[in-house]
């Protein structure tokens, strides 16, 4: 099974798992996060998975919807941001205490919702605590994660919202705890520092920050990626025959948003429908948003050996279509 270009659409608050339509928790607000693409990543793992790795974890909406369906045994979440990781142990080992300290901070603000959320941000900056990052998050605009060159973070709050209420956080919170439960391993640090002891028998899904924003320092992410370094990292993982899919790069009408991934990677590129472009609506402009995902060779051959893998099924069921186009 050789693919090239899918084009595909999926809802931002549910994943297609087979025959069925169910909601996957996101307790965690994140820019840029898949939750869109997790039900088109989960029919590209192959059965018998054993652990699945997520290195640049964000709001883990790939690993959640994975659990959920079934996709893998085990699953293994990381990423260089401390803070973030911390999130996702408190989520996963004390999820009714965060629930309830996120409570008490969305109840706490009202009637002094800018100032409050002006507090916390400093208490944050002091702590680290999960509770308050989780919070700041849920009101900071666009949801998005950024820092001064102090280290400090910075966002401000969106005043047109209070963020989730207690009752949906604790729902996604609980939910995403027994979803991860005794089979989850949350770690921190470089992504391929993370993947030291990934098998054949796994599978990675790497969602690195984006290049149209991301330099080595963005306000954006606590570390950037360089393109030529995140190349070699791809080759090391390639000569150990590991199966991977990356969600990198895209486009938005003609206008390409960074450089594709080069062919000698060996790697094969798929095209993904994201929708119409909300800035370019804005703009009045109807312009479709596609994203490029890229699949190891080591992936592939897994996929050719299953006679009828889930991919195939979704294809037929008319979820995905597949058009020949040029690599």
């Amino acid at each position: 099974m050789r693919l090239q270009h899918v084009y595909a659409t999926c809802s931002n608050n549910e994943s297609l798992l087979i025959g069925v339509k169910m909601k996957i928790p996101h307790p965690i607000p994140y820019q840029g996060s898949k939750r869109w693409l997790a039900a088109t990543i989960c029919e590209l793992i192959p059965p018998n998975t054993n652990r699945l790795f997520e290195p640049f974890a964000g709001s883990a909406a790939v690993t959640l919807a994975a659990a959920a369906r079934g996709s893998a045994e085990r699953f293994v979440l990381n990423d260089v941001h401390a803070p973030l990781m911390e999130l996702w142990r408190a989520i996963s080992e004390r999820p009714a205490e965060l629930a309830d300290q996120y409570e008490r901070l969305w109840n706490d603000q009202r009637g002094r919702e800018q100032l409050f959320f002006n507090e916390v941000r400093a208490e944050f900056n002091k702590s680290h605590d999960p509770a308050y990052f989780l919070y700041l998050l849920a009101r900071c605009v666009k949801a998005a994660i950024r820092y001064n060159t102090k280290g400090e973070f910075n966002n401000s709050p969106d005043n047109r919202r209070l963020g989730a209420n207690p009752a949906t956080m604790r729902r996604n919170i609980l939910e995403a705890a027994r979803l991860l439960r005794d089979k989850t391993q949350i770690r921190c640090g470089d992504y391929l520092e993370s993947l030291k002891d990934a098998r054949e028998e796994d599978v990675i899904f790497m969602d690195p920050p984006y290049q149209g924003v991301s330099k080595e320092r963005d306000a954006r992410y606590v570390r950037g990626l360089a393109f030529d370094d995140f190349c070699e990292g791809l080759k090391q993982l390639a000569h150990r025959k590991l199966s991977f899919i990356i969600s990198y790069d895209g486009r938005t009408g003609d206008r390409e948003h960074g450089k594709l991934l080069p062919a000698s990677l060996g790697l094969e590129r798929i095209e993904v429908l994201a929708g119409r472009s909300t800035q370019e609506t804005l703009l009045g402009r109807r312009s479709e948003t596609y994203e490029s995902i890229y699949l190891s060779s080591s992936l592939l051959a897994r996929l050719d050996s299953t006679p009828r893998t889930a991919f195939e099924n979704a294809v037929n069921r008319g979820q995905l279509s597949l058009f020949e186009g040029v690599h």
